[in-house]
């Protein structure tokens, strides 16, 4: 529970303050006085009679009544004072900073529900334990360093690790990140990052609060919470990016399908976040790079002009943006000539635009001009502007500042000279500006950003989905483990699935009959064994009914087998789909190109079921191989609108079918006109 005394507390105690700032209890004591706090501040410490200028108690039964209190003790004493100070002093705001918990040892574990149990009791906020503690605007209790600039506008950043947190910081800090707010929750025994972005989306004001969310997270502790008010901060208006760091025990699991040894519990939280719409990150930079792209305002194309006084950065953004699917157009026409003529001469405006190493902050400013009026076709600006140490940059940068302020297309600016030109970039920063040092990483976040779909809508598709017979054929299964291929038809019939037409039998004669009646060739493969190929159960291109009973009779020797399969033998493009339930997640649903590409190149995407049209098609548009899909060098594409379909059905029969704990469906035969499943595999386990 989030309350005003742990948000903007009237009075504030430190237990265990002192006056050591080299330690995290004259540390976080410091940090409150410089952050300006204009509330009372209270220090418990038995051995000091003053601290940092503060008249000290030297025992918490002397303090009056206080809202919130900051624990920087031992975890063995922690437990008594949270009791002594809820009961007696009615503090209802807890932040510890203590360590020694339940991520220690079992009797850890104790001390932290002994303190939960008082705080719940009280209707006490409980941040921590070990953490480095709670920033904003109205009090700063953490220990640590970097303090970023507060700015109402700027960043909230919630941080399941401490340590992780200030190196984020640090990061931040450098490139003029802002900060509204920085949440370090610890262990998060109460409050955990979902809590926060579930007080901060049902207090939500457009006006008065930050639209922009980072988070560190090392635990998907509720997934559904995470995605519901993730999802409503967007569509609020909000943007937000995450790092998720670490595997869950889930993703170790032993699998016998394709799907089951690709899908991992990361599978799941890409999935997640696809479905929310969070952009995802894997690094401190990527994730403090996002966050300052997100204070700009927003892309509205794919389209970049590159000004730049080196061509060797100019070159390297070029094909960083290229590779992710930006563009860096080339410009010519007469408005082209004509800021050329107003450059040195060598210059070039083809894109990048290179003013040359000798290029004045007049010529810098006209460039930027003629991409913000001139063309048209530009949607965004690079600026990359450095030094060699010869000139000093506060012109060059004041014509920049001024150009942010005046045009309506984002302007990337690029700094790299943070050391050589060290004074400048701080002057330039201070003026509320960012700075993205380095061209590939911005253009790496940039490309990451553009592929993050809006949050999927929350309803189910159903039409065409038969949801009773769905149940009826699941509840009549007994046994655990692959069912029957004759099950797997039917559950994909009532999901409007299509198959290839089969045949499945132990009698060699009903399988000749139907390969007669639907036509050479055919396939045969063996029922029974989990990997066919493996154990030679599979027999392609059968034209005749002779080498058919051949096969029969081969397979038939097989150990473990128990029938045989025929099918009508048919062409196409290798596409799969898969589905592997992960617990707290649901089904993930994966996608990508088939066969045994599927283990060798592990190209695929994932999603959350169950899955809307949007996230289908983003799922199919963001794989490597994507332009096989979508046909090259003269080789037709396959029905993208078919597969998108199929993926949407088949995960609303995960949906209601959470028994099925692995599928494949490996692979699906795709051409301009059809998609349909060839093989199909189904774990059931209740």
């Amino acid at each position: 529970m989030i309350n005003e005394q742990l948000l903007h507390p009237e009075s504030i105690v430190v237990i265990g303050g002192s006056n050591d700032t080299h330690k995290p209890g004259g540390a976080i004591v410091r940090n409150i006085l410089n952050g300006g706090y204009k509330g009372t501040l209270r220090i418990v410490n038995p051995k000091e009679d003053e601290v940092q200028g503060i008249k000290v108690f030297h025992d918490a039964k002397e303090i009056p009544p206080t809202d919130l209190a900051i624990l920087v003790v031992a975890a063995k004493w922690c437990p008594d004072y949270v009791e002594l100070l809820a009961a007696e002093k009615n503090v209802r705001a807890f932040i510890i900073i203590s360590a020694g918990f339940g991520e220690e040892t079992k009797a850890g574990a104790a001390l932290e529900k002994k303190i939960l149990d008082t705080c719940e009791k009280y209707g006490a906020a409980l941040i921590g334990p070990n953490c480095i503690g709670l920033m904003n605007a109205w009090h700063h209790s953490v220990f640590t360093k970097p303090i970023p600039t507060l700015n109402p506008k700027g960043v909230d950043f919630i941080s399941g690790s401490g340590a992780t947190a200030v190196f984020i910081l640090e990061s931040a800090v450098t490139k003029g990140l802002p900060f509204n707010s920085v949440w370090s929750i610890g262990n998060g025994k109460q409050i955990g990052i979902e809590d926060v972005l579930q007080y901060m989306d049902e207090n939500f004001d457009a006006e008065r609060d930050s639209h922009v969310k980072l988070l560190y997270i090392e635990n998907v502790g509720n997934p559904d919470k995470l995605l519901f008010h993730a999802s409503s901060l967007i569509r609020k208006g909000c943007r937000i990016a995450a790092i998720k760091a670490g595997a869950s025990s889930a993703g170790s699991r032993a699998a016998s399908s394709h799907t089951g040894a690709i899908a991992s519990s990361d599978s799941a939280v890409e999935a997640l976040f696809r479905k929310a719409g969070i952009v995802r990150c894997y690094s401190r930079e990527e994730l403090t790079t996002t966050g300052c792209i997100f204070t700009l305002p927003r892309l509205t194309g794919k389209n970049f002009a590159i000004v730049t006084h080196a061509g060797g950065p100019g070159v390297m953004l070029t094909d960083a943006l290229s590779k992710g699917g930006l563009k860096v157009p080339a410009i010519s026409g007469p408005k082209a000539d004509e800021l050329k003529s107003k450059l040195f001469p060598g210059s070039s405006v083809a894109n990048p635009i290179d003013i040359l190493a000798t290029g004045t902050p007049e010529h810098l400013g006209i460039a930027i001009d003629y991409c913000e009026k001139e063309f048209e076709d530009i949607d965004a600006i690079c600026v990359i502007f450095g030094t060699p140490g010869l000139v000093q940059l506060y012109e060059a940068y004041d014509v920049l500042h001024k150009k942010i302020l005046e045009c309506k297309k984002p302007i990337f600016p690029i700094l790299p000279s943070i050391h050589t030109a060290g004074p400048e970039v701080n002057e330039f920063l201070s003026k509320g500006h960012v700075n993205f040092s380095d061209e590939v990483t911005l253009a790496n976040a940039i490309t990451q950003i553009m592929k993050t779909p809006e949050p999927a809508k929350p309803e189910i598709e159903l039409f065409g989905v038969d949801v009773p017979r769905i149940r009826e054929i699941i509840a009549g299964v007994k046994k655990n483990g692959y069912v029957s291929p004759d099950i797997v038809r039917q559950l994909f019939q009532c999901a409007g699935i299509p198959m290839v037409p089969e045949k499945v039998s132990a009698k060699k004669e009903e399988l000749i009959d139907f390969a007669q009646k639907v036509g050479y060739p055919v396939v045969a493969k063996v029922v029974g064994p989990v990997h066919k190929s493996d154990v030679g159960g599979v027999a392609l291109n059968i034209r005749t009914p002779e080498h058919l009973a051949l096969e029969f009779d081969r397979m038939m020797k097989i150990e473990g087998a128990t029938s045989i399969m025929v099918q009508k033998m048919i062409k196409g493009t290798e596409v799969f789909i898969g589905a592997k339930y992960e617990q707290r997640f649901g089904h993930v649903v994966l996608c990508g190109l088939g066969g045994i590409f599927v283990e060798v190149l592990k190209d695929v995407s994932s999603g959350l079921a169950p899955l809307t049209y949007g996230e289908a098609y983003s799922m199919i548009e963001s794989l490597r191989g994507y332009k096989i899909l979508k046909g090259t060098r003269g080789q037709k594409g396959i029905n993208q609108q078919k597969y998108a379909e199929i993926i949407v059905r088949l995960s609303t029969l995960l949906r209601f079918a959470t028994e099925i704990k692995e599928m494949d469906i490996n692979p699906l035969l795709a051409d301009e006109k059809e998609v349909i499943a060839v093989d199909a595999r189904i774990l059931i386990e209740k």
